[in-house]
């Protein structure tokens, strides 16, 4: 895989709770730099990531109902409608965990489709994330159905918040329940190139990691070598 095919893979990500407008910058500046696919920022941050990476060929992607995913789903179609006027183009939204668990499907799709509608709207894509790490496999089944019948585009296995990150069994169960039709997103945990080619060659089509330019910086040293 060329480093710029390995670039486009990758949602640059900054979702800390202390993050500072100067690092937002350096973001999108390293962005711009290695032509990821996309940031991804808390909402605050969306405004100002679509102002420094207008015509940069870089998108911006928000989170929204995150890192728990148990807003109301009205709240959460707020949002994400907010963060879609502030000029994002990928929305990661976590779903409804705890309904999940406790099996109101129906909760959990209506969840999904009002974020979804939302996003559709404004011709941007919808990443559901299920946080593999908190659910049994079955479960984990279940919400990827959710995910595909509520209208996402991708789903993505881990918030980076919770118990544990991606990993090479959850991307590929997710892979053999969405099939071809749906991409898959691997984040959690992922630092390193050999992380990154594990996850692709588990179905992942897309790696949401804080650690890009670690990654890039060494696939061009692997080319090199």
């Amino acid at each position: 895989m060329s480093e710029r095919t390995l670039a486009q893979c990758i949602d640059h990500t900054l979702l800390r709770p202390e993050t500072t407008e100067l690092q937002v910058r350096r973001l999108c500046l390293e962005a711009e730099q290695y032509r990821f696919a996309n940031v991804c920022v808390n909402p605050i941050w969306v405004r100002l990531c679509s102002h420094l990476l207008t015509g940069k060929q870089v998108g911006v992607c928000a989170v929204v109902g995150f890192p728990f995913g148990a807003t109301l789903p009205e709240i959460k179609a707020f949002e994400a409608r907010r963060v879609l006027e502030d000029g994002c183009c990928e929305v990661d939204m976590v779903l409804n965990i705890g309904m999940l668990k406790s099996g109101y499907e129906a909760v959990v799709l209506d969840d999904i489709r009002q974020v979804s509608r939302e996003v559709h709207e404004k011709g941007a894509q919808l990443k559901v994330i299920i946080e593999a790490a908190l659910l049994a496999d079955d479960e984990k089944v279940r919400a990827c159905v959710l995910a595909r019948d509520g209208g996402a585009e991708y789903v993505k296995t881990s918030t980076g918040f919770s118990t544990g990150g991606a990993t090479a069994k959850d991307v590929a169960l997710i892979r053999s329940v969405v099939g071809e039709d749906l991409g898959v997103k691997a984040a959690g945990g992922i630092r390193d190139l050999a992380a990154v080619r594990e996850m692709l060659a588990a179905g992942a089509t897309r790696i949401g990691t804080s650690a890009g330019v670690r990654i890039m910086q060494q696939a061009a040293s692997s080319e090199h070598s």
